[in-house]
């Protein structure tokens, strides 16, 4: 056994002021890969140290968690003695392996890193490779559970160490030397040319027995495997099929396998708003994406991951339709109360740490609308008849033809009042035009008649005080002046067609006033009255809404331009955070972030193609063929 004072740790790292992380800047948010073993996800800097990692699912408490505080909250260091930022890093091609290189004065060194995917527990591998000459190593565990609350109970043995902290046990495995200090697990090795030392971290259920170690080169080798089978089957052909494939890499990733629920980020808290406190928990399941993932994952070949999420979907909504919520837990679970970790600083001083999201409980109208276009999407790309899910939907529609004048909460989860959105209501549009054509082109059951009758009201509704005739745009709000990026979806829901002047005045007005760089806010927070205080960066998912938008009214050349100067935006290894910060050039927000990667997988396909399709379309993958 070996235990330290606490006190001790903390003089050799204090905590952080300015943004500062053992006595300099803490890692920025693009400086993290993510690798996952389709469970669970964890991210790792530039200077080889896991920074935030849930065990045993994404939204589990953290056991590495200096992302949001100091070192001494939880993370795993492994790198050349010297420390600093790695010379390269890359994924090895179509999979979530993991490669980061240092060149030394003494050599040249490389870990590998993964998670090999998800048995009956988690394993963590880090392989050190020696690729030239004798570089010494130094390896740092810190395991505090519970959201860096609880420091466990850590033993050696002759295989390692195994750390136990009430449900958790966690056994590290390794031929490496290893010894305690301050309650860190250290290890000093060297290693040269040709040589591999592995490292194994498992965590299983404190109540089980010790698990069966794997053999880090044995399952690096069927990973790989697994995530190249993957990858291959990949129909995307064209000038953006890397960006494609790694997105959908990182997409499959985000995914939780034993429901098919796919989480919106890996992470809680991460600012949209540097030391704001726009911090959020995006561990858990968006109902808004839905229609976007189906449309990436089936234009890509990815029938089965599009069956099980919309499974999963059908499975969260099951239910009173007053009940259907905008998000869900990654097995649907319904609560998810918010609340503070006053102990964790957050990520540059960004409090306050949350988790769950208080957002589940608010009425956001336009959810009704993303879930039957959603079914209408899969009715039309899967041709499932009969769908089976018809009686779901029309009790959802029935619902919502009593509450879609109502005013709610918005599309972007507004903590202000509640008030009549547009995006919402051209929704409540979508819901009534997919559930008419449900009956006229499937043949389905429904009071079509009134439902046509109700889908022209809303229509009339939106475009009498939804739209600024004397702007020629269509705005945020009933009786409001101020511009929403939602308003680019107006074509792509099919309200209006792509070059209607009014979709034309209205993509020019967003470009003149909602725009940052060329890039797209969500909407202007000191004039939208969204009950926080403070700014945001420019939303990435926004943006490319602006890059279909500006093809579907034949601006190809400047639809083109907007996407690559998109994918400028991405890391070293290709991911998206929710936002980017323009004025100091860096991601902002939760990563890596599902929305950001599902619009970027749609707006290529579009480019491929040289066209646009309404939301309920499938893009069809045998003609996603070069530019």
């Amino acid at each position: 056994m070996w235990t330290a004072m606490t006190a001790g740790y903390i003089e050799s790292y204090p905590s952080p002021r300015g943004g500062l992380w053992q006595g300099k800047d803490m890692a920025r948010i693009e400086d993290y890969a993510v690798v996952g073993d389709l469970q669970t996800g964890a991210l790792i800097s530039k200077e080889g140290s896991i920074d935030w990692l849930c065990l045993p699912r994404f939204d589990s408490p953290a056991c590495f968690n200096s992302l949001l505080d100091t070192p001494e909250s939880g993370r795993w260091l492994l790198a050349p003695e010297g420390g600093g930022p790695c010379t390269r890093r890359s994924y090895r091609d179509g999979t979530l392996v993991l490669e980061t290189e240092w060149e030394t004065p003494e050599g040249t060194v490389r870990v590998i890193d993964f998670m090999p995917p998800r048995d009956s527990v988690a394993d963590i591998v880090r392989i050190v490779v020696g690729v030239s000459g004798s570089v010494r190593m130094h390896s740092e565990l810190v395991l505090r559970f519970d959201y860096g609350h609880i420091i466990p109970w850590v033993r050696k043995d002759n295989l390692g160490m195994h750390a136990i902290a009430g449900p958790d046990a966690v056994y590290l495995v390794t031929p490496a030397p290893l010894h305690g200090e301050n309650m860190h697990t250290i290890s000093d090795f060297a290693v040269s040319a040709g040589e591999r030392v592995p490292f194994v971290l498992t965590w299983a259920p404190s109540h089980v027995g010790r698990p069966h170690s794997v053999d880090a080169e044995e399952v690096l080798g069927t990973t790989s495997a697994f995530w190249r089978g993957w990858a291959s089957q990949c129909t995307v052909k064209g000038k953006y099929q890397d960006a494609v494939v790694r997105s959908l890499v990182t997409l499959k990733a985000l995914t939780y396998a034993p429901t098919g629920g796919i989480v919106a980020a890996v992470t809680t808290s991460l600012p949209e708003q540097l030391g704001g406190p726009r911090n959020w928990d995006y561990r858990y399941c968006w109902l808004r994406d839905a229609t976007m993932t189906l449309q990436a994952l089936m234009a890509a070949g990815y029938t089965a991951e599009a069956a099980a999420w919309r499974d999963w979907l059908l499975r969260a909504v099951a239910g009173d339709p007053a009940d259907l919520q905008i998000m869900y837990g990654i097995h649907g679970e319904r609560r998810l109360p918010e609340m503070e970790l006053p102990w964790l600083k957050g990520y540059e001083n960004s409090s306050p740490v949350r988790i769950g999201n208080g957002a589940a409980e608010q009425l956001q109208l336009d959810v009704w609308g993303e879930v039957l276009d959603c079914l209408a999407l899969t009715r039309n790309s899967l041709l499932t008849h009969p769908d089976e899910s018809w009686d779901v939907q029309l009790s959802l529609m029935e619902h919502l033809e009593k509450i879609w004048d109502q005013p709610d909460n918005g599309l972007w989860e507004m903590r202000g009042p509640r008030r009549h959105f547009t995006h919402s209501k051209v929704m409540a549009w979508v819901a009534a035009d997919r559930m008419v054509k449900g009956v006229r082109e499937s043949g389905l059951p429904g009071p079509v008649d009134r439902w046509e009758r109700l889908r022209d009201t809303i229509h009339r509704d939106v475009m009498a005080n939804g739209f600024d005739a004397d702007r020629n745009t269509f705005v945020q709000a009933y009786g409001r002046p101020e511009l929403d990026a939602s308003l680019l979806l107006i074509p792509r829901v099919g309200f209006l067609p792509p070059d209607d002047p009014r979709v034309i005045g209205t993509i020019d007005a967003i470009q003149r006033e909602l725009t940052e760089d060329g890039f797209v806010l969500r909407y202007r927070p000191e004039e939208s009255d969204d009950g926080l205080p403070g700014d945001e960066g420019v939303f990435l998912a926004c943006s490319f809404w602006l890059v279909e938008a500006l093809l579907g009214a034949g601006r190809h050349e400047e639809s083109r331009e907007l996407f690559e100067r998109l994918l400028e935006l991405r890391n070293d290894v290709g991911l998206l955070s929710e936002e980017w910060a323009v004025k100091a050039g860096r991601q902002l927000g939760n990563t890596p972030q599902a929305f950001s990667h599902f619009a970027l997988v749609t707006s290529a396909l579009e480019l491929h193609q040289d066209t646009v399709r309404r939301s309920d379309t499938p893009i069809p993958p045998e003609t996603a063929g070069p530019c």
